[in-house]
């Protein structure tokens, strides 16, 4: 009698076990990461490898990383270049695990090309919620490819996510096309607003290329002062995962022209918010960069943005 009980709670755990059973996904960005948890939901654990404030363009992986990697079901990055230190290694792992560049594959009449980034793609593409319906598409297939018999519930999911991207993309349109024409002209630390400015009608400008990893000399913060003289720019914004030593000296250097130019808000360009909180979803990033740039720039937003939860003194 009790081999039986023992053998019938034995079944049940494992049911049990089974039934709770999460697959396991490691994103690199924490865009990709918390796309793939609004869609996968319960039935998903993701882990992000790179945390607020952390710039992919220079990031290697860790120990940490690695093992975390080689256990995981499905491994998620961005590619187009984005993660320029870590593509042999993606490479080498997909011959083991499941690894898929969840942007790479976007028409490429979507993508915009950069001339200080010979033969490839600006990877920006998060910026745009409609863009990047596109990306959460390609981790809808690859969640449900991983995990078919959760298909129906990754679908709606995914419809729910997509219904909130568009509400996204209209506020962002609506908020934007309040900035004055001759404010729009968008300043910040390197070239990751350029999908922005191509769909809000911004003229964007930026320290540093494409990559953080170039380099901003002199002549390029001198031209930049001129501009922002002759054209009267009123502010300019730092990076949440980029230093801002070479906005502040273009303040200066505008301040020695006797034009007073102010930091207009901190973005999130290439990493999100806190973990936990709103800015620390793509939903509250893309709020937060929209209403800060509309707001500092002389447009009409709310002071806590499109839901009314951003944080206070942001």
């Amino acid at each position: 009698m009790l081999t039986r009980v023992t053998a019938t709670l034995a079944v049940f755990l494992t049911s049990a076990t089974m039934a709770v059973a999460q697959l396991t996904v490691v994103a690199t960005t924490g865009m990709i990461a918390d796309t793939a948890r609004q869609i996968g939901g319960d039935h998903v654990d993701v882990r992000a490898l790179m945390g607020p404030g952390v710039d992919p363009h220079a990031y290697r992986q860790t120990r940490s990383d690695i093992v975390a990697m080689t256990r995981a079901d499905l491994v998620l990055w961005h590619g187009l270049y984005l993660e320029a230190q870590m593509e042999e290694f993606f490479e080498d792992l997909s011959r083991r695990r499941t690894v898929v560049a969840v942007a790479e594959d976007l028409p490429r009449t979507l993508l915009l090309a950069h001339e200080d980034y010979d033969n490839r793609f600006d990877p920006h593409v998060w910026m745009v919620p409609d863009l990047w319906q596109h990306v959460a598409q390609n981790v809808l297939s690859t969640l449900i490819e991983a995990d078919p018999e959760n298909a129906e519930i990754y679908s709606a999911n995914a419809e729910t996510f997509f219904a909130e991207l568009e509400t996204l993309s209209t506020y962002s349109t609506e908020v934007l096309a309040t900035v004055p024409q001759d404010q729009r002209v968008l300043l910040t630390a390197h070239d990751a607003f350029n999908y922005f400015g191509a769909g809000y009608g911004f003229e964007v400008l930026g320290i540093q290329g494409i990559s953080t990893e170039s380099e901003a000399g002199l002549a390029r913060i001198a031209e930049l002062v001129d501009l922002l003289v002759d054209r009267n720019v009123q502010a300019v914004f730092v990076e949440s995962s980029v230093s801002d030593r070479n906005i502040r000296a273009l303040i200066e250097g505008a301040a020695a022209r006797g034009h007073e130019v102010l930091i207009g808000g901190e973005l999130f360009s290439d990493a999100m918010g806190e973990f936990g909180s709103y800015e620390g979803t793509y939903l509250g990033m893309i709020d937060h960069n929209v209403t800060t740039i509309a707001r500092s720039l002389g447009g009409t937003a709310p002071e806590r943005g499109m839901t009314g939860q951003l944080s206070a003194g942001m």
